[in-house]
């Protein structure tokens, strides 16, 4: 009789023990708070989706969104916009990563934008690739001293592209809220992180 009283005991403990640690299982930690990202970190989410749009497609700009929500920093912003284009189908697709859901039709992770018919583009070779976000900033800001000095709280953002005024794919970091409005850019190889040029 004590042996069946003290098994039940056993039983009755064990039971309790395991929905206690099922409920700890089930209780998720909190969410971390959204983190901004690099430029190459974020072109590889978006790359994949890209491909079951076109096996063809290839990038013609990345470009960096500052958003209110994520600070961005030194080469990292809290969302991206990467347009790629497809010569067989000729026609163009745009690709957002986000830190957070934000205005501009901007959602958390991995959004496909519309299609458009595009005349042939100037794209990149993934290859030519080799220097991030980050490091293009640490290059452009070791010859911009005294325009970060000056302009402390200016904001940053990031283009990366083929253009006219080198043959090779470029990040073009600029201080200013857009190309039009800034007053400062350097022009970094984007695939060996030296600096070109100064454009004011």
């Amino acid at each position: 009789m004590k042996f069946a009283t003290l098994f039940a005991t056993v039983l009755l403990l064990s039971s309790c023990s395991e929905d206690t640690t099922k409920k700890e299982a089930t209780t998720t930690a909190p969410e971390p708070p959204p983190e901004p990202t690099t430029g190459r970190h974020a072109f590889q989410q978006m790359y994949p989706m890209e491909r079951t749009w076109a096996i063809d497609g290839a990038p013609v700009q990345l470009k960096s969104i500052n958003l209110s929500q994520v600070k961005s920093e030194g080469g990292k912003a809290g969302a991206w916009e990467c347009t790629f284009y497809s010569p067989s189908l000729g026609r163009s697709k745009t690709y957002t990563w986000s830190a957070v859901e934000a205005e501009g039709n901007l959602h958390k992770g991995v959004f496909a934008g519309p299609d458009e018919s595009a005349r042939p583009q100037k794209t990149f070779m993934l290859a030519a690739l080799q220097v991030d976000s980050d490091e293009a900033y640490k290059a452009a800001a070791a010859k911009s001293a005294d325009y970060i000095k000056k302009n402390p709280d200016k904001p940053v953002m990031f283009i990366l592209e083929m253009n006219d005024r080198f043959p090779q794919l470029t990040w073009r970091v600029i201080w200013g809220e857009s190309v039009s409005s800034s007053d400062y850019s350097v022009f970094v190889d984007a695939a060996t992180g030296q600096f070109l040029r100064k454009e004011h």
